[in-house]
Parts: C-alpha cells; sequence; structure tokens
C-alpha cells in the first residue's frame, strides 16, 4: 500500500517549529575548502582536547563574535568532518571514487556485456534476481554474499553477445530474511521505474539505451545574481493531466530565458510513488521521476536549458523517505534499520516517513553518489536541500520555536551526524564542481549554514528567506490597507544573518499548494474570473490587486536577500491554488496545471503582470542590486506608507498607500548627479495608469537627508513603485 501522505508543507513546518570528497589516494592533501588530511595514527593537525579549529574559524567570529561562546561546537564538528575524510582517504581513496559508488552498485555493464549486479543487505540470509529475462524464475540467479553485507551476481551475455537483461526489461530483487520471509524488491540503485495503469507498485525497469543523449552544451557560467524560476515539470501545462520533460523543453523554457530567470529549481524530479507527495516521499533515489517521460528527456531539458545560459538545480530530498517497501528503500533486507535509524528515532511523526541514519557508511555511500549522480548524469548544476531543519536537530523543528537565542543552535538537541553528513556534502559537490550551487531550506536560523566548511560552516551557498512569504500572507490575511506596518515589513525583508546569503521570495510552491492561494488570488479572489480582461474598466479589486501584486514582487526582489525565486505561474498572477489528484478531489487535474493560456491571452491583465516581472529581471540584470550589499534603507513612514532605499546606487521608492499620492517628495540618494525612472509599476503596460512622465530628469541637490548626503524630490503616485537610476554612476552589474 502506498503510505498515507503527511508531510505538511515548510509553511505548515516553520509554524510546527514556532509552536513547537579531489580525487587521489595520497596519504596527505590539502583542497580549495581548506579542510587538511594528515596521518598521524587517527589525529587530525591542529586538535587539542576540544576539536579542531577550522583553519578560517577566525573570520567567523569577527563576523558574528557572538559565536564565542560556542567555540567547542565547531571544534567539534569540524573534527568529526575531518575525521570522515580522512576513514574515505583510507578505505576509499578519497571521496573521487567513493561518491562514483553508482558505477559499482546496482547493475553494471562490463565491456563484454556481462552484467554485474551488486547491493547492499546486511541482514538477508540470501538474494536472487528475478525478472522477464528469466521467466520470473525466483531461484535461478542467486547473488553471491561478499563481506560488509554487500551481495554480487554477474550474468554472461547471450550466445549473439547481447547483454542477458534487455533495455526495457523488467526486474526484481528478490530477499530472504533470516525469519524465513520472501521480499520483493526494487534496487535501491535502480536508475528507471515505472508504474503501470492502476499499478499500486512500481517496477524497475532496466535503463541501458542503446543510443543514451548526449550533452552538448557546457554548463553555463555561475551567475552572481541568481534569479530562480521554481517550476514542477508535471504541472506546466493548461492541460488537465501530467505534462512532460519535452513539453517543458519546447513550451516552458523559452518563457523563462524571456522572463529573465538565469536559474531553473525543478522540484519533483526524484521518483515518488503519490505524485500528491509534490515529490517529498521519494521511493527510488537515482531514477527520474517516468511519469514526465524518459531519463534522456530530462537530459535533453536540462541541455536545453544549459544553451539558454539558464543553469538547473534539483530538488534534491535526503531528509527523509517514504514509508514503502516495495519500491521504495524501507526494510530493504527486511529490517527496520537498513538504510535507517531503528524507530522511533528513525521516523519522522508528522511526515509519516523514515530517517536516514548519517552515521551509517553505507548510508553515507548512497547519498553522497546520489549527489553525484544527478551532477554527472543529468549534468545539474546544484542542489536545493529540502527539510534542513527537520535534518539539523533531534526533534526535527516540532514542538521547537526558534526564537533566535544561539543556545538553539548548539547542544544535544543538534543532531550533529546529519549536520556532518551537510558540511561533507558541500564541501564534496564545491570541491569536484566549484561553479556548483546549494541551497538550504531552513526555518531555524542555524549560524554559519551559509558559511564555508574552512569557517566552521555548513557551506551552503544560501537559505531560503522563509519568512519573508508568510509575513506577506498574513498581511494581505489579516491587515487592512492602511494599517500597514511599514517598519515591520521592512525589518521582515531585511532581517537576516550578515554574511550569509538568502533567497528571497514573495511566495513558492508552499504558498499555492491547496489550503493557501496564490497572492494574486489572496488579492483578487473572485474577481479574477470575471473581471481580468483589458477591454473592460479596472474594478477598484482588481487595480488594487494588480498594483500590489507587483509592488510587493518587486520590493521583495529589491530588499529581500541576494537571490530572488519566484513559483511556476505566479509571475502573471496565477489564480487559486495548487491540489494535485487525489481521492479527495475525484482525482482531478484541473488544480495541477498552469494557465499558460491567461497570459497569452492579449486582452487579459494576466499579460500586463507577466511583463512587469519580466521587465523587473531584466532591470536587476542591468544593474545588478542583488549582488550589492544589503540595502540602505532611508526611509520608512508609517502615515505615508512610502519606503524609500538604495542599493547598487540605485534608488527604489515605494508608495504603499491607498489613496494618498505624494508630489515632490523628497528622497534620499548617495550619489549625485541626474537621475531617471527605469522602472514604474504604474505603466500602462503594466496595469497601472500612467501617472508618471519618464521623460522627467531627477537632478539631486546638496541637501543631506535620512543619512544621506544628497537628495532629489518625485512625484510618487498611491500604489505605485519606481526604480532611479543615475547612469553615470557605478553600478554592480
Amino acid at each position: 500500500m502506498l503510505p498515507r501522505f503527511t508531510r505538511a508543507t515548510s509553511k505548515a513546518r516553520q509554524r510546527a517549529s514556532k509552536s513547537a570528497r579531489p580525487a587521489s589516494s595520497t596519504s596527505t592533501k590539502s583542497n580549495s575548502s581548506g579542510a587538511r588530511l594528515v596521518r598521524s595514527e587517527g589525529t587530525m593537525a591542529g586538535a587539542d582536547e576540544d576539536g579542531v579549529a577550522p583553519p578560517g574559524f577566525k573570520s567567523l567570529l569577527q563576523m558574528d563574535p557572538y559565536l564565542t561562546p560556542y567555540e567547542k561546537d565547531f571544534k567539534r564538528r569540524y573534527e568529526l568532518f575531518q575525521k570522515h575524510l580522512h576513514l574515505l582517504e583510507e578505505a576509499e581513496g578519497g571521496f573521487e571514487q567513493f561518491t562514483r559508488s553508482y558505477q559499482r552498485f546496482g547493475v553494471q555493464r562490463l565491456p563484454d556485456n556481462s552484467l554485474w549486479f551488486r547491493e547492499w543487505a546486511p541482514a538477508a540470509e540470501a538474494l536472487f534476481l528475478t525478472g522477464d529475462f528469466n521467466g520470473w524464475d525466483k531461484f535461478s540467479h542467486p547473488y553471491k554474499k561478499k563481506e560488509f553485507g554487500k551481495w554480487e551476481l554477474t550474468i554472461p551475455p547471450l550466445n549473439d553477445n547481447s547483454p542477458a537483461v534487455a533495455h526495457g526489461s523488467k526486474l526484481k530483487v528478490v530477499v530472504h530474511t533470516k525469519d524465513g520471509e520472501r521480499l520483493y524488491r526494487i534496487s535501491p540503485w535502480a536508475k528507471y521505474v515505472t508504474q503501470e495503469k492502476k499499478a499500486v507498485i512500481y517496477d524497475w525497469v532496466h535503463w541501458d539505451p542503446p543510443n543514451p543523449y548526449k550533452p552538448v552544451h557546457p554548463r553555463p557560467k555561475k551567475p552572481s545574481r541568481l534569479r530562480i524560476y521554481e517550476a514542477h515539470v508535471g504541472i506546466a501545462s493548461p492541460e488537465g493531466k501530467i505534462a512532460s520533460y519535452s513539453n517543458f523543453t519546447a513550451n516552458v523554457l523559452p518563457r523563462i530565458k524571456e522572463l529573465g530567470y538565469n536559474c531553473i529549481q525543478l522540484m519533483a524530479i526524484m521518483e515518488h510513488a503519490y505524485y500528491a507527495s509534490f515529490g517529498y516521499q521519494i521511493t527510488s533515489f537515482f531514477a527520474a521521476s517516468s511519469r514526465y517521460g524518459t531519463p534522456e528527456e530530462l537530459k535533453e531539458l536540462i541541455d536545453v536549458a544549459h544553451s539558454l545560459g539558464i543553469m538547473v538545480l534539483l530538488d534534491v530530498v535526503h531528509s527523509h523517505a517514504s514509508k514503502n517497501t516495495e519500491d521504495g528503500l524501507n526494510n530493504f533486507d527486511g529490517t527496520d534499520s537498513c538504510f535507517f535509524h531503528s524507530p522511533p528515532r528513525g521516523e519522522h511523526s508528522l511526515w509519516d516517513s523514515r530517517l536516514f541514519n548519517y552515521s551509517s557508511w553505507e548510508v553515507q555511500r548512497f547519498l553522497l553518489s546520489n549527489l553525484r549522480w544527478w551532477m554527472e548524469e543529468y549534468q545539474f548544476d546544484g542542489f536545493r536541500f529540502d527539510g534542513v531543519t527537520s535534518m539539523l536537530y533531534h526533534h526535527h523543528g516540532i514542538g521547537s520555536g526558534f526564537s533566535g537565542d544561539y543556545s538553539e543552535y548548539f547542544g544535544l538537541q543538534v543532531d550533529e551526524d546529519s549536520l556532518v553528513y551537510l558540511m561533507l556534502a558541500n564541501h564534496i559537490v564545491h570541491n569536484l564542481y566549484p561553479n556548483c550551487i546549494t541551497v538550504a531550506e531552513d526555518v531555524s536560523g542555524m549560524p554559519a549554514l551559509c558559511r564555508g566548511v574552512e569557517e566552521g560552516g555548513l557551506g551552503f551557498d544560501y537559505r531560503l528567506a522563509m519568512a519573508i512569504p508568510d509575513k506577506w500572507i498574513q498581511i494581505l490575511k489579516e491587515v487592512k490597507d492602511e494599517d500597514w506596518d511599514i517598519g515591520n515589513i521592512v525589518f521582515t525583508l531585511t532581517n537576516r544573518r550578515h554574511g550569509e546569503k538568502c533567497i528571497a521570495y514573495a511566495e513558492s510552491h508552499d504558498q499555492a499548494l491547496v489550503g493557501d492561494k496564490t497572492l494574486a488570488f489572496w488579492l483578487m479572489d473572485k474577481e479574477m474570473y470575471t473581471s481580468m480582461s483589458s477591454l473592460i474598466p479596472m474594478n477598484p479589486i482588481i487595480d488594487r490587486g494588480i498594483q500590489l501584486h507587483k509592488m510587493i514582487r518587486l520590493l521583495t526582489h529589491g530588499l529581500g536577500g541576494e537571490g530572488y525565486l519566484n513559483f511556476i505561474g505566479n509571475e502573471f498572477g496565477h489564480p487559486e491554488w495548487l491540489d494535485f489528484p487525489r481521492e479527495g478531489n475525484n482525482e482531478s487535474y484541473h488544480y495541477a496545471r498552469r494557465q499558460f493560456n491567461l497570459v497569452d491571452t492579449d486582452h487579459l491583465r494576466y499579460f500586463q503582470l507577466y511583463r512587469f516581472d519580466r521587465d523587473m529581471n531584466w532591470t536587476e540584470e542591468k544593474y545588478g542590486w542583488l549582488a550589492a550589499s544589503q540595502a540602505f534603507v532611508s526611509a520608512k513612514h508609517e502615515e505615508d506608507k512610502v519606503i524609500v532605499f538604495d542599493r547598487a546606487q540605485v534608488v527604489f521608492v515605494f508608495n504603499f498607500h491607498p489613496s494618498k499620492s505624494f508630489q515632490d517628495y523628497k528622497v534620499a540618494v548617495d550619489v549625485p548627479g541626474k537621475y531617471k525612472i527605469k522602472l514604474d509599476s504604474d505603466m500602462e503596460i503594466y496595469g497601472g495608469h500612467g501617472r508618471l512622465d519618464h521623460g522627467t530628469e531627477f537632478f539631486s541637490a546638496a541637501e543631506p537627508f535620512n543619512g544621506r548626503n544628497h537628495s532629489i524630490r518625485v512625484y510618487i503616485p498611491c500604489r505605485t513603485a519606481i526604480v532611479l537610476a543615475n547612469d553615470e554612476a557605478q553600478h554592480s552589474n
């Protein structure tokens, strides 16, 4: 049976928490992360009774002296990390070989077309291979038991020298337990699994195509300003069905390029038996989901994205796994502790799933090789790690509030096995692929999450600014426009750890899932069904919704982080919510799609929102505010409902007042000179009222104001945002 899906969305998890390896086998080496391996009978260089000091730890303390009382914790973590690297060097020849274990497990075709099968099932009594190739004989092809729980089987080629197991044929591992049970399993290393119509269990399909897809385009250069388009292949079509990789390549990639996004974050790619889990109940970790097409079609998708200069990140789920047994990892060898901790530690009570034993050598092999597999085989450019908060703490964030007190991030509540695994994962992928990007989904605020491993951090490049979308939803649900707390909005958008990059977003997939609504739907609700035509005057609800939708996204883009994220369809104000087919909705696909037909209909106002989103991204591309240091906020006026800040020598002015416009509004600027409007949310092409003259030039006066040495005076209409730039100034791009 498929497990009941109970995984909470990130927002629900936040509520719960608030209530709640470069290659070589040389004996000594140093690498770009600063970690140094030294053989000295197991003792690490620089070790003392408190552990090993990270070589760049002083830099971390200079940035945040309040971490000084926790120096022992950082030393202990770093010593554990170094010991793992040291053991990998001794036992496996280093992480270069260790992370290529996908070439030595599962099924491998040898040069003579023999097939070599290998599994890790430490508690099994016997293993057999069965499938189409042997008429599903359960005993004709036994594995041989090897040391350390490994099992191996070699099948010679047929008389015509073709492999004995044909491409596309089905297989099963038959596991005999010490209790006399006979279990049918899919190899944990299976590269392709499929589900027949109306079937419950997935089938392991041998994938060895005669003409595999070969990428032709190099990976794009890592951008200094990350603009992410979060996408789900299956919903990327207006049609009421599961969309395909090929559809995404042909119809969605061109849109993403036009919109100015330089990175795609693909959700729900790792195979998951239950579609409505949004890809968070993984059953086959090495298999790209077959419901969208073949592995070769996914490779083509990524290759074409690269040809457009777009990076592609995989939403990787190493925080937990499905409880499925016949087509998942659970009870693979007949025990509850093969890949996972035994219960209760090995079960997540909120998600109804299994939790990995990150201290296990073979689990580390499996997960670290999984990262390498996706980077090598599919040419992904990095990862968004899901559920990092759950990994970091024994309490998984359930029933534990994170107040920001540093004592919450250290001590016995921290799961240092998984923390060190994340250090290893980031260290290895960044060493093997210097341009890769890793993003952490963490709501706790763990210090040094996005600092280098050599400083004692976990090595992520970015963390998701998860408080921002919840703030916007809370405001729209609970607060009248005239009562918006401007200071609190600015605080939420700027409240992040110095020196640790954040991805800001007004809404992601979490806000779109059933039980919630998109920003556009919160703003305009049922009026979106009847009043979005540009052939009729806007009513007050549509007018308010369109103006605030643009302003919220631009404010988040400019002030909220060092990267920006948008969920597929929300760029044009996608209505309603996201709900996958399930028993509760009569297996309907009506809400499991993105209605691109709305933006393609010229007389509908969705195109106006789409155009604004596009021009917002391309304005950032020109001026580069995401790569600049945090903004200087010169005004947050509660009565006027005005926010003014400058970043990358670009000036942002927002007037959230529902009715008041301001003539000659004094605005602080850092650089003297002539300013002109570069982006104006009130333009008619964006669904605005066209109240600003773009020919106007704003000359600065040497009048210090609000912390800046110069100022200009502008007209700022109600519910309008403008971006001004002095083109004679030096910008961050």
